[in-house]
């Protein structure tokens, strides 16, 4: 049930963003302009921050071991972590309620200096939850190498700098994915990355990607086809020990 719940929220993830963005507008609103009526939607939006939040927990250990194809890039992506989209839900009522709290003190001429510089930060981090999850940044492998993204900057490896990827030895599920770089000089970070030597994997199943990525590295005439459903197929058919199935790599 979580499962589906989660896929469905990555598959349509844009449209549940803009709901809950329209959802916080009106809470801001309301508890701004009309406190009444802010007092009547308090208890049901805590209500669905805390269930979100709950769904965000429960969304981190949800690793699936498949790619998302993607032919127009081409490239082969980790999936959308839905845990992302719901966290991000989950902030956004508290900030609204902040942002109407904030509202209300100017009109009423009791707002400080130091409630707007205060509340600055947890804006800024709210935006960063609502972009990251809205762009559904992960990992991603190309014909060229892997890269990976986030809202701050990205990691980018080539494949001739052959990168050794390791599963830390009795890891169940681990959240990042080490390399080793034989050409680390080939290696590019700009931004801010994530890491500057691991793959995020807190959406994807670890052993899944590094089995992945070691198949490229030992196979290079294969990668050119990546981004192709014809190479996915015979990825899946070449990986052994999978869980996922090979359907999947259609969703979004």
């Amino acid at each position: 049930m979580i499962g589906k719940l989660s896929t469905a929220t990555v598959r349509h993830r844009s449209v549940v963003l803009i709901l809950g963005l329209l959802v916080a507008g009106m809470n801001a609103a309301a508890v701004g302009f009309a406190p009444s009526l802010g007092q009547v939607l308090f208890f049901p939006l805590v209500f669905l921050a805390l269930t979100v939040l709950v769904l965000a927990i429960i969304g981190i250990g949800i690793r699936p071991a498949y790619f998302v194809v993607l032919p127009q890039m081409p490239a082969f992506a980790t999936p959308a972590p839905a845990w992302k989209v719901f966290l991000a839900l989950g902030f956004l009522g508290p900030a609204s309620a902040s942002i109407g709290a904030l509202v209300r003190s100017t009109r009423a001429g009791i707002a400080s200096t130091s409630d707007v510089v205060l509340g600055i930060p947890w804006l800024v981090l709210v935006a960063l939850l609502f972009v990251e999850a809205w762009r559904g940044h992960g990992a991603q492998l190309s014909p060229h190498g892997i890269r990976q993204s986030w809202v701050l900057g990205s990691l980018t490896v080539p494949w001739e700098a052959l990168p050794a990827a390791q599963v830390r030895p009795g890891a169940d599920r681990p959240s990042r994915l080490r390399m080793d770089f034989a050409k680390p000089q080939m290696v590019r970070r700009r931004g801010v990355p994530w890491s500057r030597n691991a793959l995020r994997t807190d959406n994807v199943d670890a052993r899944f990607l590094a089995a992945a990525i070691r198949h490229y590295v030992c196979h290079p005439e294969h990668r050119a086809a990546i981004g192709s459903q014809a190479e996915y197929r015979r990825l899946l058919a070449e990986l052994p020990d999978r869980d996922g199935g090979q359907d999947e790599g259609n969703h979004l």
